[in-house]
């Protein structure tokens, strides 16, 4: 970074900071004034005038009469009419909202409390049942039900008890719980839209409070912990792009220290940064710093991503792109997954979650752990392994696109007198970062109405798995022109068939044992128990790509890759078609 531009930064860093304090102070008011409301009964003006989020007017109704559309809702002779806008139909909502919390208030002052909430149910959280396992290698669980048929249960009847009519705690403390506990309507869940439905009575709830909890406190603790660390390695890329682009860098790779060394030496501050970052946001908050165990894999990786994009970027405009497509996609890798803590067993792929499982106490297990976290640890290690090997003057100021950056970058790693050995090792590191990018295809599809979501996930997991083998024979196809006959293809198949194959059931044996007890994760990772299809699989689709580019050269590499994503999706539509 130049001299120039850190006076700015820090003044912004710390603007950033006053303002993210002032907002904790403050509160979030984003949506203060948002819906004007004219109305001619006081009593709805009263009502409304609690809620920050109405501009209430009260006038008279021939006014209201002569100018409807100036207000988002209007309130009169008892009936709300709003706005043909879709900010209209937002203002309803919210005031459906205020009317029921000020129905809740009402009832919670009656004298009979029962009277008023004459239905309580007592909620008890247990563990599901469901066994997934069934679906991981395709297996039909029931057959389907025919048309017109009813089934019919089987299986001996069993008396339990009948629950007890009357409550465990007496009226008055219900009252209390209710009149000390939030009434769902603050700033965080009006702007986002979602409501509760009421307070929270713990195991005690009325019908209208069944609603499957969020974590919403836990997730804004996330976005506090993560954006510093986005910003600092944006501080990182800057750094390296900046002596890239200037030729600055040409002094350190003068002096006797190695590779290692000097990336070690100039990712060391950044990573010390970050760490004292998260734990004075731990100091502040008064957690525990267990919660920094989950976010040291995370640091490493931003800081290993941080380092190949700036060695890669040709330009400040280039790196900008780079940099925010990484943000996006890792902000939803990490993010999203999170919101489904103690929902379904995908939330793990996220090491997010166990903060967010830390936060609401229910803690995480050394299995937890490594389920979370070793994607990032390995995918750390390929990376900075490949950026080590491209540390070079040749490498660092060359001018050559992005593609053709990471193409180079791939065959200066490998060995050239043993290159098949170098397609296996370059298929097996490359593993992780596979599984990472399809763990991202299941965190944004799995919302998705079946069977399509699972559909655009084969079709998605097939194209990755097809380009990132296509990658090692591509770069001994352009980097060593005679080096390929249909002798080195066939061997060159293999070798990336048996590397893909050997990293692909490795890693998942060993670490992806819950994610594939879903159906989902089956979609990802089929064909644990039949080998060696898999491995016909991996080596047709990388024969595929080598046989049409020795047949048509570099421009067939597109053709011969969508060839190939064909077969292996037609292979995994065939493999799991009885789970779907």
């Amino acid at each position: 970074m130049s001299r120039d531009v850190l006076p700015m930064t820090a003044v912004l860093l710390v603007a950033l900071l006053l303002a993210s304090g002032l907002t904790a102070e403050s509160g979030i008011r984003l949506q203060d004034g948002i819906y004007t409301v004219g109305t001619d009964d006081p009593a709805a003006a009263a009502l409304l005038s609690g809620d920050p989020a109405f501009s209430v007017f009260l006038t008279g109704h021939a006014v209201l009469a002569q100018r409807p559309g100036a207000y988002d809702l209007v309130i009169s002779g008892g009936r709300a009419w709003a706005a043909r806008t879709e900010k209209g139909a937002a203002a309803l909502s919210a005031f459906a909202v205020a009317y029921r919390n000020y129905r809740a208030g009402i009832y919670t002052g009656e004298e009979d409390l029962f009277a008023a909430y004459p239905l309580w149910i007592e909620t008890v959280e247990v563990t599901s049942s469901l066994d997934f396992t069934a679906t991981e290698s395709g297996q039909i669980i029931a057959p389907k039900p025919q048309e017109g048929s009813h089934v019919r249960p089987s299986g001996p009847v069993e008396d339990l008890p009948t629950p007890s009519s009357t409550l465990a705690v007496s009226a008055e403390e219900l009252r209390h719980d209710l009149a000390t506990a939030p009434a769902g309507n603050d700033g965080i869940a009006r702007y986002l839209g979602m409501f509760s439905g009421g307070p929270d009575l713990g195991e005690f709830k009325t019908p209208s409070q069944l609603s499957p909890p969020l974590p919403f406190d836990s997730l804004i603790y996330i976005f506090v912990f993560i954006f510093p660390l986005y910003f600092t390695s944006q501080f990182a890329m800057m750094s390296i792009a900046n002596e890239r682009i200037e030729r600055r860098g040409e002094i350190l790779l003068s002096t006797p220290a190695g590779p290692l060394t000097i990336i070690a030496g100039k990712m060391l501050p950044y990573f010390l940064l970050m760490i004292a970052v998260c734990s004075a946001i731990v100091l502040i908050t008064g957690g525990s710093f267990v919660v920094i165990l989950p976010l040291v894999p995370v640091i490493l990786f931003f800081l290993a991503a941080a380092l190949l994009i700036g060695m890669t970027a040709r330009s400040f405009r280039e790196l900008s792109f780079l940099s925010i497509f990484f943000s996006t996609m890792m902000t939803s890798y990490l993010f999203f997954p999170s919101i489904f803590a103690n929902v379904h067993v995908i939330s793990l792929i996220s090491p997010l979650t166990l903060v967010v499982l830390h936060f609401q106490g229910t803690g995480f297990t050394a299995a937890d752990y490594l389920y979370a976290t070793a994607l990032f640890w390995l995918s750390t290690a390929v990376v900075l392994w490949l950026c080590a090997r491209n540390f070079t003057e040749e490498q660092l100021f060359s001018q050559e696109r992005l593609t053709s950056r990471l193409r180079s970058f791939i065959f200066a790693a490998m060995a050239r007198d043993h290159p098949f050995a170098s397609l296996v090792a370059v298929n097996l590191l490359a593993i992780p970062l596979i599984f990472m990018v399809q763990l991202m295809y299941l965190v944004l599809l799995f919302n998705l109405p079946l069977p399509w979501s699972l559909l655009a996930l084969i079709l998605l997991a097939a194209f990755t798995e097809e380009v990132a083998k296509s990658v090692g024979i591509v770069a001994l196809f352009r980097g060593i022109p005679g080096f390929f006959t249909w002798r080195t293809v066939l061997l060159a198949a293999v070798a990336t068939g048996f590397g893909f194959l050997l990293g692909e059931k490795l890693l998942l044996f060993v670490m992806m044992a819950q994610v594939t007890g879903s159906l989902f994760g089956s979609v990802l990772f089929s064909g644990v128990g039949l080998l060696w299809m898999p491995f016909l699989l991996h080596t047709a689709g990388a024969l595929i790509v080598g046989a049409v580019l020795k047949i048509g050269g570099r421009r067939a590499y597109l053709p011969g890759l969508l060839l190939a994503t064909a077969v292996h999706a037609s292979y995994n539509l065939i493999l799991i078609g009885g789970a779907l």
